[in-house]
């Protein structure tokens, strides 16, 4: 029956909500509801009393909680707990029920089958969230949970009942007091990515449109219009050819054949490669700004615009993991947004960016993950690289090639004879990435510190053929060797950036970016010292509870501005 309860901070609360019906609690063996029009505002109104763990199934409970602005810190998201346990990025809730409960995952039931287990028996068994067979009801899972507060009780006690199946798994783990810690760190991202998507991120307009003009030309009347202005841009680099002669630009073949009748002999058409011809010929720097002409043309151009803008924010969708070690990853070309546009990107009127940039995070995240005594002592510098160049016996640009080389498999170049050294001298750091490493040629998947299972899904080509075999176990170390660094990093900046988003809160500051290793945090003007503070303080506090070891110095660069583009 329905009943308001009664809750305590120390709580896991299952909770499942339905605006305009109610919502349905499920605590230890209980389970009720409350009946109401407005679930969200009572929502608020627990959190604001007792903020005990709300738990929920999936973003859809993350994105209602961000609309209505409830400030939960404290959650447990059983699908983003489901991808750190099982890897992966696309799940849902009928395989996340089913991974847990050891049932076939092909196929999963889908609305619309018909059988025998689909008929109800004589007790009313459609009323039940679980079919014979022991898998979730389609139905339900597609909306059926939702038509009273009596079923979503139900729903929610079943979201509990997931929570403690996964539970055990994260016992499992080497570390599982790090694993249970990240599972709430990961939820907590996953609901900062739902108010990011719900909140967008500032811009100003005018300077957008005056960008892509600049870039793409006018905004096409029609497609023949539109035709017109592509070849026109086109143009300004084929008028460099001798003799002239039609190219499709859009063509990697083609503009590597046009280069090399032009005497540029080229492995590839990367744009590092042309620019070291630098002004030899007109032609490359043509295009090279035909390259950059092109991109925002067709990526970041009117129709991106008019997807994608609305009321004076950018609006993609945030995602807590990418589906291999677990960064931040966002769609509407928010990760990717060519620096020449970043000056669109503007704090609004009485605001700031406070903006900051985690320094050398990756060679740091190895000395924490590791324990590499030698390795930790270089990271007390606000230059990890320095140090290590010392011990080395090399210049600092070779120490940083050899780090980053060690971490990505690169065994060949400048950094070879530097890695001879970072294995004498840093051998913990060094087997850490080789063991991960082996595991990755053997087909093994590999786990992050704070325990995400990375998969290796095996590329061993079945026609026999040895050397593409052994081509494809040294990618997969490769890939593994640097994925348990870059998913440690990415598991602490998590941390630092929910960190930010509850102690920002008492002066309204907002995240609005979270870019690889980068925050942009939108704060009133006359909070911004404040802020630029918190968020240096936060780096300390996050590494605090996340850092294995808690000698490692973790540090950020940390400025205000007004338009993104003014980052260094």
């Amino acid at each position: 029956m329905s009943k308001k309860p009664e809750l305590a901070r120390g709580d896991n609360v299952a909770i499942a909500i339905q605006p305009g019906v109610g919502i349905g609690f499920a605590r230890d063996t209980d389970q009720w509801f409350v009946q109401t029009p407005d679930p969200l505002a009572l929502l608020t109104e627990l959190n604001d009393q007792t903020a005990p763990r709300w738990v929920w199934w999936d973003r859809s409970t993350a994105t209602q909680i961000a609309q209505a602005r409830v400030p939960i810190d404290r959650c447990w998201d059983v699908a983003t707990v489901h991808r750190l346990i099982f890897g992966g990025w696309k799940t849902s809730v009928g395989e996340v029920w089913a991974s847990l409960n050891g049932l076939p995952l092909d196929p999963l039931p889908r609305m619309g089958q018909l059988g025998l287990l689909d008929m109800p028996d004589d007790n009313g068994d459609r009323d039940s969230p679980i079919q014979p067979d022991g898998h979730l009801r389609p139905e339900w899972i597609s909306g059926g949970s939702q038509t009273s507060v009596e079923r979503l009780a139900s729903w929610a006690s079943l979201v509990l009942r997931a929570m403690r199946l996964q539970q055990p798994m994260l016992d499992a783990l080497p570390d599982p007091d790090r694993a249970h810690s990240t599972a709430r760190s990961e939820s907590a991202a996953e609901l900062l990515c739902a108010e990011m998507t719900t909140g967008g991120l500032p811009i100003d307009e005018e300077e957008a449109l005056r960008l892509i003009g600049e870039f793409a030309g006018p905004r096409a009347a029609s497609a023949l219009d539109e035709e017109r202005i592509r070849e026109e841009r086109d143009e300004e680099v084929l008028v460099h050819l001798t003799p002239r002669q039609p190219v499709n630009l859009r063509n990697p073949a083609e503009v590597k054949a046009m280069l090399r009748r032009q005497g540029h002999e080229l492995p590839d058409t990367r744009a590092w490669r042309l620019e070291q011809l630098g002004d030899t010929d007109p032609l490359i720097p043509a295009l090279l700004r035909w390259r950059k002409a092109e991109r925002i043309s067709t990526t970041y151009g009117y129709g991106w615009l008019d997807e994608h803008v609305r009321d004076g924010r950018l609006r993609g969708g945030w995602a807590s993991s990418d589906g291999a070690a677990g960064r931040m990853t966002a769609s509407a070309g928010l990760h990717n947004l060519p620096a020449a546009m970043r000056s669109l990107v503007k704090a609004e009127d009485g605001y700031v960016f406070v903006r900051a940039d985690l320094g050398q995070i990756e060679p740091r995240v190895l000395a924490s993950v590791s324990g590499d005594a030698a390795l930790i002592a270089a990271t007390l510098g606000d230059d990890l690289y320095e140090p290590i160049a010392a011990r080395l016996g090399v210049t600092r640009d070779i120490a940083k090639v050899a780090v980053l080389g060690a971490m990505y498999g690169a065994t060949t170049g400048e950094s070879a004879h530097a890695l001879a050294g970072l294995n004498k001298n840093y051998p913990v750091a060094m087997g850490l990435l080789e063991e991960a490493a082996e595991a990755g040629r053997k087909n093994q998947d590999v786990f992050t510190s704070g325990g995400r299972r990375v998969r290796m899904s095996s590329t061993t080509p079945g026609d026999g053929d040895l050397d593409r075999a052994v081509a494809a176990a040294a990618a997969r170390g490769r890939y593994a060797r640097n994925a348990i660094v870059q998913g440690s990093a990415a598991e602490f900046f998590k941390v630092w950036a929910i960190t930010v988003r509850r102690r920002g809160r008492a002066l309204a500051a907002e995240v609005v970016l979270c870019l690889h290793d980068e925050l942009l945090v939108h704060a009133r003007v006359e909070h911004a010292s404040e802020v630029a503070a918190l968020v240096a303080d936060a780096i300390g506090e996050a590494a605090h509870y996340w850092s294995p070891d808690p000698n490692v110095r973790f540090s950020a660069d940390v400025s205000v501005i007004k338009h993104w583009s003014e980052a260094k």
